[in-house]
């Protein structure tokens, strides 16, 4: 195969995206149509493929190339692969790679939220969520638990942060998402709440409050379209967001505990508003 690429000089301009670029400069706020993300291990890098991201190089430990990493390599066959031993990657990197495979890939243009909200009953909205383990696992929860779609305020950790592709293991290129951009839907909480419910959704933020109902309240399970907010860790939601919102739900909770992490809190919620197939409140 002639686009592998051994690797003898670390300091090669093509392994700058593995080895000395931050999530920031990958991002790449400034020049968002020249932004990239790092997918990582043979499972996520396909889920990536499939969704039509366009592959820039690949870094595999060499004993992966006829193993771990074939299926990825024939899938791009213009596409540089940089390959080295273990201990040359780990070194090269830092850290040990998942299943010996990385893949630098660019990013697309955001959809609208409109296009996102499409059709969609149930969606998820994420509130200044900035860790990106949490991001991964409440997408991946999403994902596999009925939701429809996840939207996050800007203040959100972004879902292509390398930490947050890995947790959610390649869902976040299986379920749909974006970001509320204020000329869009106004600035969050007020005008993008607004908007979402020009959409047709109902919000119902999660928190602990007087008014607070439980998941399984039958008057949100009867709502055709519903969107649920889910806070940051600590300070949870602006109460601006809880005030402007149709419902204020909670999860019940025993032996004296007040909440979950947001991760474990979604799952719960999603599941139980998917556990009822039928919306239409009859």
């Amino acid at each position: 195969m002639s686009n592998i690429i051994e690797i003898t000089d670390f300091d090669a301009k093509g392994l700058d995206i593995y080895a000395r670029m931050t999530e920031a400069q990958l991002l790449n706020k400034d020049r968002p149509q020249d932004g990239m993300f790092i997918a990582e291990s043979p499972k996520v890098v396909l889920r990536a493929l499939e969704a039509g991201y366009e592959p820039v190089s690949i870094l595999v430990e060499d004993r992966h190339i006829e193993g771990e990493a074939k299926e990825i390599i024939e899938k791009c066959p213009d596409t540089p692969v940089y390959t080295a031993s273990f201990d040359v990657l780990t070194q090269l990197t830092g850290y040990k790679l998942t299943r010996g495979v990385l893949c630098a890939m660019r990013r697309k243009k955001l959809p609208k939220v409109q296009e996102v909200c499409k059709g969609a009953r149930r969606i998820a909205v994420l509130e200044n969520v900035m860790n990106p383990t949490n991001v991964g696992a409440i997408i991946r929860s999403a994902a596999a638990l009925n939701m429809d779609a996840v939207l996050l305020t800007p203040g959100c950790s972004n879902p292509l942060y390398r930490r947050a592709i890995r947790v959610s293991m390649g869902t976040v290129f299986q379920i749909p998402w974006t970001i509320l951009q204020e000329e869009e839907t106004g600035r969050w909480p007020k005008k993008g709440m607004e908007y979402l419910q020009s959409l047709g959704f109902r919000t119902a933020s999660m928190a602990l409050h007087d008014e607070s109902v439980d998941i399984d309240d039958a008057r949100v399970h009867k709502e055709e379209k519903l969107a649920v907010i889910l806070g940051t860790e600590g300070d949870g939601l602006m109460d601006e967001t809880i005030s402007a919102s149709d419902y204020t739900i909670k999860i019940p909770m025993s032996h004296g505990v007040d909440s979950l992490n947001v991760a474990a809190a979604s799952a719960v919620t999603f599941w139980e508003l998917g556990r009822i197939s039928d919306f239409s409140g009859s």
